[in-house]
């Protein structure tokens, strides 16, 4: 692994600064302490806030309650818009591949070769420095669970572009052709670190899952965890105490 340093962590500022969701909805939050009132007189370190980035996929900014909609109920990400920062500027791109192309490296997506989502040009270019590099590379443990859409195979997967832990579907959703054959969101088999492991329940819940034992795992140094979840994007099988 390089050592990026000052430029990795430019480049992790920038990446957070340029997220842009024409994929879906994004939830970025930065834990860490408090600069205005540092608690018991402490200097605040804001060197290493922890980081956890939820990104959903084709949702779009009328598919929730709180942004209007009069039908569809959110109340899991109401509560996390109620609590949040939210950037209101951004630029989308229209694609799963494209978006998160963008996301990983601060880069307009038709630089970085991922331009769209199939006949490898999905393959985010080996050279391009990803979000999950960038802190790793100071100090940062990382991992995915869900959708990545950017490669399924060497040297492409999330465990060679600086995640540490992944949990992920294959290809560009539960069910497509790179998938691992019969999932439909329940009980379905993902690769962890690219092995292919079964996990029960409904597949949202068993990514967030993970991504609570990765950040209990990790409460006591620094980490990004990131969660891009398959829903809503089909097939349209959801458990039925989150049906509309």
């Amino acid at each position: 692994m390089q050592t990026w340093g000052a430029w990795g962590r430019f480049r992790a500022l920038r990446l957070l600064r340029c997220m842009a969701s024409g994929g879906g909805l994004i939830a970025a939050m930065a834990m860490g302490e408090s600069a205005a009132e540092p608690p018991d007189g402490r200097a605040a370190s804001l060197s290493s806030p922890n980081v956890v980035f939820v990104l959903t996929d084709d949702q779009g900014y009328g598919d929730l309650g709180c942004h209007g909609n009069p039908v569809l109920k959110t109340p899991g990400i109401d509560k996390l818009h109620s609590q949040s920062v939210r950037f209101l500027d951004f630029h989308a791109t229209p694609l799963c591949t494209t978006t998160r192309a963008a996301l990983m490296t601060g880069r307009a997506s038709l630089r970085t070769g991922a331009w769209s989502v199939l006949n490898g040009r999905s393959l985010l270019r080996r050279d391009e420095l990803t979000m999950a590099e960038a802190f790793a590379a100071n100090g940062y443990r990382t991992a995915l669970f869900g959708k990545w859409h950017l490669g399924d195979s060497f040297p492409f997967r999330p465990q060679d572009r600086g995640f540490d832990e992944s949990v992920i579907h294959g290809g560009g959703g539960i069910g497509t052709t790179p998938d691992f054959w019969g999932n439909d969101y329940f009980d379905d088999t993902y690769f962890r670190n690219g092995l292919a492991e079964k996990f029960p329940g409904y597949g949202t819940d068993a990514l967030f899952a993970e991504a609570l034992a990765f950040i209990e795992k990790n409460r006591d140094r620094p980490f990004y965890c990131q969660i891009s979840t398959a829903a809503p994007h089909d097939p349209f099988n959801v458990d039925e105490k989150y049906a509309a």
